[in-house]
């Protein structure tokens, strides 16, 4: 604290939900910590706008690229590992018509899911973040205390 200013430190990320003609939405499955389905995304890198992040990672996860349709939320979770991290998640529509791929040792699945079968595990803070982006209502912002894990 300098003057008696108080600079927060907050991290990062950045998702996109993208639900294909069949109402079903892209997760990508992690070879890593839990080995758990999530959207396509991760850490935003300095210097770079969230919505810049979240297709650089949707590419370097899937293989796809996309159009993003506008935010659908962001998401404070004061007690993440990294510490503060601020999580955005955009509305997204895959334009290249290809399947999606695992392009990165760090996805060892890319694939649709009906939103009634969603696989496991899988957080709770996922299923609300697809839940939130297919209701296509304004942006949501909320505060993630904890999460719990299905599977």
């Amino acid at each position: 604290m300098a003057d008696g200013i108080s600079v927060a430190r907050v991290a990062l990320g950045a998702a996109c939900a993208i639900f294909d003609a069949e109402d079903r939405v892209l997760l990508v499955h992690h070879t890593y910590g839990r080995r758990n389905w999530e959207l396509p995304g991760g850490l935003v890198e300095p210097g770079e706008l969230p919505d810049e992040g979240a297709a650089r990672e949707l590419l370097e996860e899937t293989g796809l690229t996309a159009d993003l349709d506008g935010l659908a939320g962001v998401y404070l979770e004061a007690g993440h590992d990294l510490g503060p991290f601020l999580h955005f998640v955009f509305r997204a529509r895959s334009h290249d018509g290809r399947a999606p791929r695992p392009s990165s040792p760090e996805v060892s699945e890319a694939a649709y899911w009906p939103v009634a079968a969603l696989p496991a595990p899988m957080s709770d803070f996922t299923e609300r973040r697809i839940a939130d982006a297919r209701q296509r209502r304004p942006v949501v912002f909320a505060r993630i205390e904890s999460r719990t894990w299905r599977g």
